[in-house]
């Protein structure tokens, strides 16, 4: 894979590929990777985004339809907006962290009509702004990502951080999937917008959200927040890959024989329909639904249907099987842990946004679903790339430095064996799956799991590192998902009570003295300790 160390401009021959230099680093292409590009470059600062995928079509949004957090700030609607989510997330948000994120994505939108984002009119004809189209969407912010002067390295994945001696982010090392040639980017600073982390659990769009980017900020010293608060499922068809689950407010629940499921369609169906799925499929039909309603849903999700139209079954009339796949850290909240307004990480150089970094802010310990992460990654995007711009252009002022690759795991691991990375994925999945494990957790069950998953990863330490490229990829996409599954339990099993989407049978009770954040690191061994919520967010 190269040597470890380089100097300035004077790469070794063995590093080869591709080189560049930045002020700024954007690692990811999904709607914050996008926002963040385009803030740092609107700044003055040289930019390069690597995405993992074709920028514009790859991750979570950009296949789907998403709602946003766009809330007037005229009379009580704001304050209602953020009241109604306080005791959901367990009183865990923060009003200062919000109020930003009402304002900024407000402010963004106006830049989305600006740049010719197709906002429906309502009948008054007043532009609806509290939904995204992700293709229309991702298809603007790419070209406007383009038109910022930013460089779009596709098909690009980052495989590892570059560090000083003072351990301050200089960069990042990946492969281009299709030519299997190397990259280099020196940077003065770097977003990591990689999303969340969803196990490889075939929900849309999920393909490429494995944990990548926290897996390289734990490897520089950085923290995770609100691990615990990743066992978040999506509701969908049992043979569709869509867990888009609004139109399910319109549905009811059906068993093997027919007969309703009592609370399936109640604020804690999901617990109910988890529950029912250990022992009997459950079917769902959308029969709640009137002739308009289902006129509007067919133009709001038309890939919602795809499925359906494919196989010939009416979801109106017809019961179709349903599932729960694990959307972990992408539905969830936890993510890298934020130390200021700019949404810089405690390493030096580094920052985050969108599902990459921690979305307690605005959504405690509840997932903030589509609406509010869509906020928080336009928003969080926005402040990430000007924060990362105004660090990457002084860092350009200072003399050139020495920087090492800072990758573990597949890259600079010394071991005689190599490791099977589907054996290793399907070890993790098996640990994160099943609702009895994830869903419905106990004390117990977690340090089970966790005995299990500390002993692979220890195994991952002492193996062989990857022979190319392109098995790195497979190889460090492995480990951030057995990275993120530690991170998650260990969390889990210090929260020793029930709050927002964190449940434990052993203890169902909200913990008033638990009011707290718990951050977590480390890859050889875990670490998490608790932290205070702050009032504002530090300039």
């Amino acid at each position: 894979m190269g040597a470890r160390d380089f100097e300035g401009q004077a790469l070794s021959g063995a590093d080869g590929g591709h080189r560049h230099d930045a002020d700024v680093l954007v690692i990811g292409g999904g709607p914050a990777g996008t926002w963040a590009a385009i803030s740092a470059a609107a700044q003055g600062a040289r930019v390069v985004l690597a995405d993992k995928g074709f920028c514009g079509t790859s991750g979570a949004t950009a296949p789907s339809g998403t709602g946003l957090w766009h809330v007037s700030p005229e009379g009580s609607a704001r304050a209602e907006a953020k009241a109604s989510r306080l005791a959901m997330g367990g009183h865990l948000a923060e009003h200062a962290w919000m109020d930003r994120v009402l304002a900024q994505t407000w402010d963004n939108v106006e830049r989305l009509k600006d740049w010719g984002y197709p906002f429906p009119s309502d009948d008054e004809g007043q532009l609806r702004c509290t939904s995204l189209q992700g293709p229309e969407y991702m298809r603007l912010m790419r070209k406007r990502v383009k038109a910022s002067g930013a460089r779009i390295l596709d098909h690009s994945p980052a495989l590892e951080l570059l560090v000083d001696a003072q351990g301050t982010v200089g960069g990042a090392t990946g492969v281009n999937r299709q030519t299997g040639e190397t990259w280099v980017v020196r940077a003065g600073a770097v977003v990591i917008a990689t999303g969340g982390c969803a196990f490889l659990s075939k929900a849309l769009g999920c393909n490429v959200l494995t944990g990548d980017g926290q897996l390289m900020a734990a490897e520089v010293g950085a923290a995770m927040s609100g691990m615990e608060f990743s066992n978040a499922y999506g509701l969908g068809p049992a043979f569709s890959s869509v867990t888009k689950s609004l139109f399910y407010n319109w549905a009811t629940f059906y068993d093997r024989d027919g007969k309703a499921i009592e609370g399936a369609g109640s604020s804690r169906g999901r617990s109910v329909i988890a529950q029912n799925l250990q022992t009997q499929p459950v079917y769902a039909c959308i029969d709640r639904a009137d002739p308009q309603i289902r006129a509007w849903m067919r133009t709001a999700q038309p890939n919602f249907f795809v499925s359906f139209d494919r196989q010939g079954i009416d979801p109106f009339t017809q019961h179709f099987p349903v599932t729960l796949r694990l959307e972990g850290t992408v539905r969830g909240t936890g993510g890298l842990n934020l130390i200021d307004a700019s949404c810089a990480t405690s390493v030096a150089g580094l920052y985050a946004a969108g599902d990459a970094a921690t979305r307690e802010l605005i959504c405690g310990g509840f997932t903030g679903g589509g609406s509010h992460n869509a906020a928080w990654a336009l928003s969080s995007g926005f402040w990430a790339g000007a924060g990362a711009a105004a660090f990457g252009q002084d860092a350009r002022t200072r003399a050139p430095r020495t920087l090492r690759r800072a990758g573990g795991v597949a890259l600079a691991t010394r071991g005689a064996e190599g490791y099977d990375s589907r054996a290793v994925v399907s070890a993790v999945q098996a640990e994160v799956f099943p609702y009895e494990r994830n869903w419905f957790r106990e004390g117990h069950v977690l340090a089970a799991s966790l005995g299990r998953l500390d002993a692979l990863w220890s195994r991952l330490r002492h193996s062989a590192p990857a022979a190319t490229a392109s098995e790195a990829v497979r190889a460090r996409e492995a480990a951030a998902m057995l990275a993120t599954a530690r991170w998650m339990y260990r969390s889990a099993l210090q929260r020793t009570e029930t709050r927002g989407m964190h449940r434990r049978r052993e203890h169902e009770a909200l913990d008033p003295t638990q009011r707290h954040r718990l951050l977590s690191g480390g890859l050889d061994e875990v670490w998490v300790r608790a932290q205070p919520l702050t009032e504002a967010p530090t300039a």
